[in-house]
């Protein structure tokens, strides 16, 4: 613990040189008033990303309405779900937090402040309130499983951010001076900062955000195997990984993010070693894991990408309800870039005449309904139908109709042979951005 601490202090003499450190970067969080905060994760002050990314991921849960705050005082800001003024409120909402999947280590954070006289009537007036059995801390630990942490001035260092299991950066805080009869205290008991590792060793996030206002973007990214030319993973992004071992001689990976709406981006760096400094424009070592970073820019006039997730009943202009997850995604990119006008190029596999099933008055867009239309039609024809039947769904939603045009090449562009294991691919609609 000794050799630790000198670490730690000297870490922060490190601080008076380096603003990094010092916490100096600009953030957006707002300082959090005193009371007491159950908190989730935090973040050193500047980092506003990496905790809004986090929020983004877990608002999707039921009920969660996380938010984050600056503590300007010891250069973090903390993510939080629940403010309270009442000491036991927050004790009883924090055990409740971490009923729940991902929160099992939520934790009470004390602004103090306003609420000082309120801890110290309790400390002092009620010296022993008692704590529930199964979070009462033993004497003298320094990591207690009540979850309370509480701040005092001047502090001493303890620990400072590391990677926690949960795949969350949690804030180390310090270890401070106790008062008479304390209330329990907890500080986290964190890894220390370290040197660089090899990224086979080190956890990993991969920051996917849009380029021109840095939100981010929900996507995969693709881990190819350079040697051998093949995809070895697919690896959600915003969320902290490790990456998956090529396996081959020279471990040499490539990392491609390829998101509906947006340019393809790709790095390579080579999983057995530290990243030198020709990689460092898009990987930073962040104390104790990488942030892989994905600048995201959108289709320019001229580009081309395939509905590759927009599928179509047999012999049918009439989409599966799969499909709509990219229809929203084409969606948001015409209405983020309004002088986007685009052609929708419809695809068959094959020449033939056959069945075509249209959509009837109610205007199905995702099902077989009773009206549909069954006639029957050239490959051409259905292939026209397929784009007009995405650039009605567009119009329904608001766009205006004169920013879509229709192009039917029926089989005329095939990819694969139609005999093919991948003949199913050669049933497409591609979109063309005309201006932008």
């Amino acid at each position: 613990m000794r050799a630790y601490s000198k670490g730690i202090l000297f870490l922060l003499l490190l601080s008076q040189f380096f603003p990094y450190f010092e916490g100096n970067a600009q953030s957006a969080a707002v300082p959090l008033e005193s009371g007491y905060y159950v908190v989730v994760a935090a973040y050193r002050l500047g980092q506003d990303i990496y905790a809004q990314n986090y929020i983004n991921h877990i608002n999707n849960k039921d009920g969660i309405n996380a938010k984050y705050g600056a503590d300007t005082n010891r250069n973090y800001i903390y993510v939080y779900l629940d403010y309270y003024k009442d000491f036991d409120e927050s004790i009883k909402e924090m055990l409740e937090i971490r009923k729940k999947a991902g929160f099992e280590e939520a934790w009470v954070r004390i602004m103090k402040g306003e609420l000082d006289s309120n801890v110290n009537m309790l400390t002092k007036a009620e010296p022993e309130k008692e704590i529930p059995q199964n979070v009462r801390a033993k004497e003298n630990e320094t990591v207690a499983s009540n979850g309370v942490e509480e701040v005092n001035e001047p502090v001493q260092p303890e620990s400072v951010v590391k990677d926690e299991s949960n795949t969350v950066e949690k804030a180390a805080e310090m270890e401070v001076a106790a008062p008479k009869n304390p209330i329990e205290e907890v500080v986290e008991e964190e890894e220390p900062i370290t040197e660089p590792k090899p990224v086979a060793e080190a956890s990993v996030f991969l920051s996917l955000f849009n380029a021109t206002n840095n939100n981010p973007i929900e996507g995969e990214v693709e881990v190819i195997d350079v040697d051998r030319a093949r995809l070895v993973e697919k690896v959600k992004g915003n969320e902290y990984t490790t990456l998956p071992d090529p396996k081959s001689k020279t471990g040499e990976i490539s990392l491609i993010a390829n998101v509906f709406g947006y340019r393809p981006v790709q790095h390579t760096i080579l999983y057995g070693q530290i990243p030198d400094d020709s990689t460092s424009h898009f990987i930073e070592w962040e104390g104790n894991h990488y942030v892989v970073k994905f600048a995201l820019a959108r289709y320019h006039r001229g580009d081309i990408h395939t509905l590759y997730n927009v599928f179509f009943y047999n012999d049918a202009a009439i989409m599966l309800p799969e499909s709509k997850y990219q229809l929203n995604s084409l969606l948001t990119m015409m209405n983020e870039n309004p002088n986007y006008k685009i052609m929708l190029h419809g695809h068959t596999n094959g020449s033939s005449r056959g069945r075509l099933i249209t959509m009837g008055p109610s205007k199905s867009f995702f099902s077989l309904a009773n009206d549909v239309k069954d006639g029957s039609g050239s490959a051409k024809e259905l292939s026209r139908q397929r784009a007009e039947v995405i650039k009605e769904w567009l119009v329904s939603q608001g766009v205006n109709e004169d920013r879509i045009e229709i192009k039917a090449w029926g089989g005329g562009r095939m990819i694969h042979d139609k005999n093919s294991v991948n003949a199913k691919k050669n049933v497409r609609v591609d979109v063309e951005i005309l201006e932008e």
